[in-house]
């Protein structure tokens, strides 16, 4: 007689969905710790975009955000000029929204000289937890927070040196998203696995 085994279905935080694209990002990007300077502007500036947005608008443009903005380089992100910005005023791939697209060149400016007086913006941006990740232990949705005290600080201090679209709900997503902060519901199978 054999034995059949029943594997359980995954539970996921309910944000995910049923959208593929918001399943795999939930599932391997979402809370985990990052550590690499270009990845961290890359949320910096998506997470900008996001403003008044849904998270899934900006996961589908992201491949052309990464080719318009080459491929989130800070250094190049900087040098964007008037012409620049006007060819990324008429790119129909990414949020077309002046304010966002000079913040991102700002931010790029501005991320250039964290990484100049911290060594890397990862050194940085750490400092506001840190460096360890938080860990919270939500049991439902209803729990979530839109900021905490770590993101009033990391929102004043990048205002202070020149950042924009950088409020404290952004600040928050920001960590959310690149693991400062583990916000998976302890019902979720990533909470444990980031943990």
């Amino acid at each position: 007689m054999s034995q059949s085994t029943y594997s359980k279905p995954l539970v996921r935080c309910g944000w995910a969905g049923a959208d593929p694209l918001m399943i795999e990002y939930h599932d391997r990007e979402w809370g985990v710790p990052l550590h690499d300077d270009r990845g961290l502007f890359e949320f910096l500036i998506l997470e900008g975009a996001q403003a008044g947005l849904s998270w899934s608008t900006i996961l589908k443009k992201r491949d052309a955000y990464r080719q318009a903005f080459d491929k989130f380089d800070p250094r190049e992100v900087a040098r964007y000029e008037e012409s620049k910005i006007a060819a990324l005023l008429g790119n129909p791939g990414i949020v077309r929204n002046r304010l966002k697209i000079h913040a991102a060149v700002r931010n790029a400016r501005a991320f250039l000289e964290a990484q100049k007086e911290f060594g890397s913006f990862d050194a940085y941006i750490w400092r506001f937890v840190d460096g360890r990740p938080k860990a919270n232990r939500l049991r439902n949705v209803g729990e979530l927070q839109a900021r905490s005290a770590e993101s009033d600080l990391m929102s004043k201090d990048l205002a202070k040196r020149g950042f924009t679209f950088v409020g404290s709900t952004i600040c928050y997503a920001f960590m959310q998203a690149t693991g400062m902060v583990n916000d998976h519901l302890v019902t979720c199978f990533r909470h444990r696995q980031i943990k």
